[in-house]
């Protein structure tokens, strides 16, 4: 089938433009610059932004071979500013930078055809194109009057300086639609039962008549990973729900919704042995590294009494691109407990089906193998839980208070229909205490602040536009209900610049 080939250069986003072209049916494969090829299938290339600069000394080049090549090309970002020096242009560090929602004109290019002339796109770079190559035109350019995109004159080569991929860009994916199928003249082939059947067939060639543990957290990217397995390798699969004392109430039905669907699942308590051993920890980082290490001890002893070589994981690819694991070119955001936070040295080889994945496409996966929406409808919860939920030191009492603080915030949204309509929502402890007033009495207690996101697929996303009536009964429900709190605040920042999650 057609494939658009995509060359990384480390961007956050590479996954999502690889995304962004499935999404429109088109077989994509990431390979970074060293490592791309193309095969008779290759209808066109992409080249993927990045946090370089393309003058540094050890920036990452264009493949030899794509220099020569007919092939249509389109660059994003890094990948502009690289086509515009590889073919004599200059590119050189900007004074003024471009960052988030940004307005460009755009000039009468068949791949903006149908698209406002003044529209809003989504920018993030401080280097700039200064001079284009000769034989190259200016097609946009941003309010700033910086060059926002390029052609060649055979409209063969492409070039944006923003981002196509994320939603925040106005049409974005009808560029990457004219690109695909006007540019390189690619054909609908692709569709996700396709890739449900080939993780199914790697799975049954990769794992033989070896026996697995299947890591179950209490999420949908854990659970739909169970579902492929169980299609691939059926008995072989030994699920293993750990309850590490930081979940929240609606976590301990999981066990018991997959039981009803034939996924039996062994649930093991080492609640005390996760909480003694962040005891007095504070740093984000090294809480995720003790709580992915002591999620291996745990796993590793389990896998010893059924003789299991391999662990299955829910890894999706926001935990890959953050933890800095998708390309030697990327930049650490957070090291996530099942990636950046694992152990060196461990004594189980990893499965993980999903890690090209993005949330939505394993909520559709999900549905292809048929989970219930009990699960595939429940708003990301992290694997560490609560652990990162409570900024600072943790102990089972503000465990305790954010558990109750989380369930009255969640139950409130559901009773409402406002669930739905938000991509996460969750509460965060502060390690701050305010002063107020309870029963005429003076109250010192806990700060909680609550957090709502709109989002497709997790690497952007904006706070959600929660009705102010809606707000005022959740946070005066909570400090009736939960006396330790009181104070509630609303957190109103998009990512970027903050991440969903405050650690």
């Amino acid at each position: 089938m057609d494939e658009i080939l995509i060359v990384d250069y480390g961007s956050q986003y590479t996954r999502l433009l690889a995304r962004r072209v499935r999404e429109i049916g088109i077989y994509s494969r990431v390979e970074s610059p060293q490592k791309a090829h193309m095969t008779s299938d290759t209808k066109g290339i992409i080249l993927s932004g990045g946090p370089q600069s393309v003058y540094s000394e050890n920036a990452l080049k264009l493949p030899n071979w794509l220099v020569s090549s007919e092939i249509p090309v389109l660059g994003v970002c890094y990948g502009m500013q690289l086509l515009v020096q590889t073919f004599g242009g200059v590119v050189k560090r900007g004074e003024t930078f471009e960052y988030g929602s940004t307005k460009v004109i755009f000039s009468e290019d068949p791949i903006f055809s149908n698209l406002p002339k003044f529209s809003d796109v989504w920018m993030s770079h401080g280097d700039l194109v200064e001079k284009l190559p000769s034989g190259f035109l200016r097609i946009a350019k941003s309010e700033l009057g910086v060059i926002a995109a390029t052609c060649s004159k055979d409209k063969k080569i492409y070039g944006f300086q923003f981002h196509p991929e994320v939603s925040q860009t106005e049409g974005g994916m009808e560029m990457i639609r004219h690109f695909v199928f006007n540019v390189c003249n690619a054909k609908e082939s692709w569709k996700m039962e396709d890739y449900a059947e080939l993780k199914v067939k790697e799975l049954r060639e990769e794992l033989g008549n070896s026996k697995v543990i299947g890591a179950i957290s209490g999420g949908v990217d854990s659970a739909v990973a169970t579902a492929v397995a169980v299609r691939a390798i059926g008995e072989n699969l030994k699920c293993v729900f750990v309850n590490h004392g930081l979940l929240r109430k609606e976590d301990e039905l999981v066990p018991q919704i997959l039981s009803q669907i034939g996924i039996d699942v062994k649930v093991v308590d080492a609640s005390e042995l996760f909480l003694e051993r962040l005891k007095s920890v504070r740093d984000p980082e090294q809480k995720r590294k003790i709580i992915g290490k002591t999620f291996i001890e745990v796993f590793e002893r389990e896998a010893k009494s059924v003789n299991a070589e391999y662990l299955l994981q829910g890894t999706i690819y926001s935990d890959v691109i953050e933890s800095a694991a998708a390309s030697s070119a990327s930049v650490k955001i957070k090291s996530h407990h099942n990636v950046g936070g694992l152990p060196e040295r461990m004594n189980l080889k990893l499965v993980e089906p999903l890690r090209e994945l993005f949330k939505d496409e394993v909520r559709e996966l999900g549905e292809i193998v048929d989970l219930p929406p009990e699960i595939l409808n429940r708003h990301p919860f992290p694997g560490p839980g609560l652990a990162i939920r409570i900024i600072g030191e943790i102990d089972q009492e503000r465990v305790n208070v954010l558990k109750k603080v989380d369930d009255v915030y969640t139950t409130i949204l559901k009773e409402n229909g406002e669930y739905h309509n938000i991509w996460q929502a969750f509460s965060v402890l502060l390690p701050v205490r305010s002063v107020g007033v309870k029963g005429d009495e003076r109250a010192y207690g806990y700060v909680v602040a609550l957090r709502a996101v709109d989002s497709s697929e997790g690497m952007t996303a904006s706070w959600h536009k929660m009705p102010f009536d809606l707000l005022r009964r959740i946070s005066s429900t909570i400090t009736d209900k939960v006396p330790e709190v009181g104070r509630v605040v609303y957190d109103i920042s998009d990512k970027p610049p903050a991440t969903i999650e405050w650690e």
